[in-house]
Order: C-alpha cells, then sequence, then structure tokens
C-alpha cells in the first residue's frame, strides 16, 4: 500500500509538470508523456491499492493514503521548489496528529 502511495504521489508531480508547461492546443494539452504517463502511474496506484486491501484491514487504508500528503509536499518542494510554508507544516502536522489519535 505504501508503494501505490508513492506511484501515485509521483504521478501528481507529474500531472502538475504538464500542467504548468504552455501548450499549443487542447490535444497536446492532454495528450503529452506527462500526462500520459501520469494517469498510467495513476491506474497502476489503483491496481496496487486494490491488491493491498487483501492484505491489511480496511481501517488502516485511509490512514496509510493520507501519508501521501506529506509526500507530495516534499516532492514538490524538491521537483517545483514550492516553499515548505507555515501552513503546510501545520496542515501535516494535523494530518499526522489524526494518525497518531487514530491508532491511539
Amino acid at each position: 500500500m505504501i508503494l501505490a502511495v508513492v506511484v501515485s504521489s509521483f504521478s501528481q508531480i507529474l500531472l502538475k509538470k504538464s500542467a504548468n508547461k504552455e501548450h499549443e492546443n487542447l490535444i497536446k494539452e492532454y495528450l503529452n508523456p506527462y500526462v500520459i504517463i501520469g494517469y498510467g502511474m495513476m491506474v497502476v496506484s489503483t491496481i496496487l491499492m486494490i491488491l493491498a486491501y487483501h492484505k491489511i484491514e480496511y481501517k488502516n487504508g485511509p490512514v496509510i493514503e493520507s501519508l501521501g500528503y506529506l509526500l507530495i509536499m516534499f516532492l514538490s518542494f524538491l521537483f517545483f521548489k514550492e516553499p515548505i510554508t507555515k501552513k503546510k507544516i501545520c496542515g501535516n502536522l494535523l494530518i499526522l496528529l489524526g494518525i497518531f489519535i487514530f491508532y491511539v
């Protein structure tokens, strides 16, 4: 399931990379390598998630998936040089707090 979250996070980075580019026309906006690979990775992530739910308890799934928000924050910093602001840190700390409360 963690692999599914990682794949999903990287696919979102690819889709954002495509969204940040100027495209000549509507077809090239939606049919370019970043979009095709990004959505392909989303399909792979979905399949991995389905397979993972056969092995773990259902209550743990959403908790593990929420860790994707943390990963996306760091990937956005690495690939897009987006600043990690106080609001982002507070939001991610709330996610971690929710995970902690869920398991305690």
